[in-house]
């Protein structure tokens, strides 16, 4: 019996030693994420779609990867590249200049002369995004400066000075269509009001009418805008449009708004925020009792003055921008395009002294190559990632998020990325996630049609834990867009539960 007993006992023992090690095993947080990524890839959203993950450790243990290596249009995720390199390279206090200065002579109060608004490639004047300076503040500054200079009058222009920026003033694979919208403004050396229009639009009596289409701020009559929207469907929203360009001050709303819809303020791209800048202050300074003869000119929309030289130009003061780490927030928060746009042609004008497309694009990719970073698996075509020619694997961008760690300027970086569930573009991401996860993540997400994207960090739960870096790209999906979100909440949702 106590043979029997003790094969029994060694039985019991063997299965019972065996159970913990199983369930340590099936605990283990690699295999866990790589679990839900495996099933995650095989869902029926991805059957005929391109999906691109990449999972590390911060000392760069891969968890899990699926098409790690496969490039992909990373759309928003771009912002991430930019704002990082910018961060690194400019450092988190650098600002933009804004100067104002004059030429001729100053006879008894009255400058004989024009007047100078000389762009330094600021995004934030008269901006709508709370890290700006109010605008009447900021031209209560000029003002201050001019004032100071003795001018009382202003016998010629005030001039909007946007020649900070050489080259497009898009991108030129752009689409037509996006050139036209707010989130396709392009970049000038002197920025008003983020380069918006703001339009009132509310939809016809009958299906088919004209829409009704009333310009808000800034107010711009020397343009001519053609309405050829219409009155669309019920349920079919908001599909209008401006076509325009920087080459006349003519443009068109074309497109529907559905007939269902309530008045609604749209955004659409100023060309001539230069002169509009110019006309605005000159406005403010008439309400001072600082008169202007010749009124607001630029060296786009009027190009009398086109030659004028540098040293031609005095120079009575200056405004700064917001710094770099409180415009990078920003623009990581809300995806704002110009500010990620401004920044690649920051890089440009700085370290090659040309805010070319071109130019711009060989300075961030050599910050990127002295990071240490093999740029193969990059093709960069703007800034933002509005264009559809940027190209980037998840492995790269989980090398370009490593490679942030080490930057000086990790911190600022991190910080200005959005957790879901908060303010900016996660706000609808994880909602029904404990907070204490949310808080953990910090991504940047990218959305165009039939892609969606997140890349980041996931933070340590412990003060010995690592952080976890990710990057989840998806291309080419036709399957709705709650499903995909969904399905991609639940992998970063698993990525925060084991780290």
């Amino acid at each position: 019996m106590s043979i029997i007993r003790t094969f029994i006992l060694s039985i019991v023992l063997s299965v019972v030693l065996y159970i913990p090690a199983q369930a340590q095993d099936t605990a283990n947080k690699p295999l866990d994420v790589a679990s839900a990524l495996s099933t995650i890839a095989s869902d029926p959203a991805f059957s005929q779609s391109l999906l691109g993950v990449c999972i590390r450790t911060e000392d760069g243990q891969t968890i899990a990867q699926h098409n790690a290596k496969t490039m992909l249009v990373p759309a928003s995720n771009m912002k991430l590249i930019t704002t990082g390199a910018a961060l690194h390279t400019l450092g988190s206090d650098y600002s933009y200049e804004t100067k104002i200065g004059y030429s001729g002579n100053i006879e008894d109060g009255v400058l004989k002369g024009n007047l100078y608004i000389i762009g330094g490639g600021d995004p934030t004047i008269g901006s709508i995004d709370s890290i700006a300076t109010n605008i009447n503040s900021t031209f209560a500054q000029w003002e201050k400066l001019i004032k100071g200079a003795g001018i009382k009058k202003i016998d010629g222009h005030i001039i909007g000075d946007g020649r900070w920026v050489e080259g497009e003033v898009e991108e030129t694979s752009w689409s037509w269509q996006d050139i036209g919208t707010y989130y396709g403004t392009g970049v000038t050396g002197l920025m008003f009001y983020e380069n918006m229009l703001s339009y009132h639009i509310l939809p016809g009596k009958e299906l088919g009418e004209p829409i009704e289409l009333n310009a808000s701020y800034p107010k711009t009559p020397w343009m001519t805008i053609r309405n050829e929207a219409t009155t669309g469907k019920a349920g079919t929203g908001d599909e209008t449009y401006m076509y325009t360009s920087e080459f006349a001050p003519v443009g068109a709303v074309r497109g529907t708004f559905a007939i269902d819809k309530s008045k609604k303020r749209v955004d659409f791209s100023n060309k001539f925020p230069e002169y509009t800048c110019a006309v605005y202050f000159e406005k403010y300074l008439d309400g001072k009792g600082i008169s202007c003869t010749k009124g607001a000119a630029d060296f786009r929309l009027k190009n009398e003055w086109r030659g004028a030289k540098d040293e031609d130009i005095t120079i009575i003061g200056s405004t700064k921008s917001p710094n770099l780490k409180r415009i990078a927030l920003s623009t990581n928060h809300v995806s704002n395009n110009l500010f990620a746009e401004t920044l690649l042609r920051t890089l440009g004008k700085e370290l090659h002294g040309s805010t070319d497309y071109e130019v711009s694009r060989t300075a961030l990719n050599n910050v990127l190559k002295k990071m240490g970073l093999d740029t193969k698996s990059l093709h960069v075509d703007d800034g933002s990632g509005l264009s559809r020619q940027n190209y980037v694997s998840a492995d790269f961008l989980c090398s370009f998020l490593k490679a942030m760690m080490a930057s000086p300027a990790y911190k600022d970086f991190v910080y200005g990325l959005p957790s879901p569930g908060g303010n900016g573009t996660l706000q609808f991401n994880m909602r029904s996630y404990p907070d204490e996860l949310k808080t953990r993540i910090k991504a940047k997400s990218g959305s165009m049609n039939g892609i969606r994207c997140y890349s980041g960090y996931v933070l340590p739960s412990t003060p010995d834990g690592k952080t976890i870096i990710f990057s989840i790209l998806t291309g080419n999906c036709t399957a709705p867009s709650w499903k995909v979100r969904q399905l991609l909440d639940k992998l970063m949702a698993t990525i925060a539960e084991n780290n």
